[in-house]
């Protein structure tokens, strides 16, 4: 059976605005086109709303940031060509792509020690190596160390892309890579705390 990206949408209880960002992002396979229609096959959003929360809890910090992106865009930056997520960008491209610049608090983004990427409010790529910062004059915020340690190029399963070569940043990407994690901010970084109060 094939869904519409709207009754894709209302299946997992997100606008439609949001879902299409998953599709422009190529996050989910074995879609279709009819015509200018993208057709999403029903086993695709079941897999979708069965994605597990995010296990924030097993963090050993009270507070991370989380980094809120849309699918990649083209840009004119001195040292990057791309800005957001997409399958489609080689590991180099895609930590270029999301390490900076951002409005941010960067003491806290280093004492979190690791930066998930949510699209759509699911984690697609983790960022670690935030110990050191750069500002602008435009009081943005960029890591000249971050390390992409993973990625999913498949959602509904997921498929993960380990790119760490240190054990912790591998582990830490495994353990968050897939899940959903809900965030609101004004702007690209969220704060969110690891524990919940009974």
């Amino acid at each position: 059976m094939l869904l519409t990206t709207g009754q894709a949408a209302q299946e997992i209880g997100c606008a439609i605005t949001t879902f299409r960002r998953l599709v422009r992002a190529g996050l989910l396979p074995d879609l279709s086109w009819h015509g200018v229609r993208v057709m999403v096959p029903l086993a695709t959003v079941q897999a979708l709303a069965a994605r597990p929360d995010a296990p924030l809890h097993c963090l050993a910090v009270p507070e991370i940031a989380v980094l809120r992106v849309d699918a990649a865009q083209r840009v004119t930056d001195v040292d990057r060509q791309w800005i957001g997520f997409s399958t489609a960008l080689s590991p180099e491209d895609l930590l270029k792509a999301l390490r900076g610049w951002w409005r941010c608090d960067p003491a806290a983004m280093a004492t979190g020690g690791v930066l998930p990427v949510t699209l759509s409010s699911y984690v697609v790529a983790v960022l670690t190596g935030l110990e050191r910062w750069e500002k602008n004059e435009h009081g943005r915020h960029v890591f000249p160390d971050a390390r992409l340690a993973g990625y999913v190029t498949d959602l509904t399963v997921p498929v993960k892309e380990l790119t760490a070569t240190a054990t912790a940043d591998r582990e830490i990407a495994e353990l968050l890579l897939g899940t959903r994690l809900v965030s609101h901010s004004g702007g690209a970084i969220a704060y969110v705390t690891t524990t919940t109060t009974d």
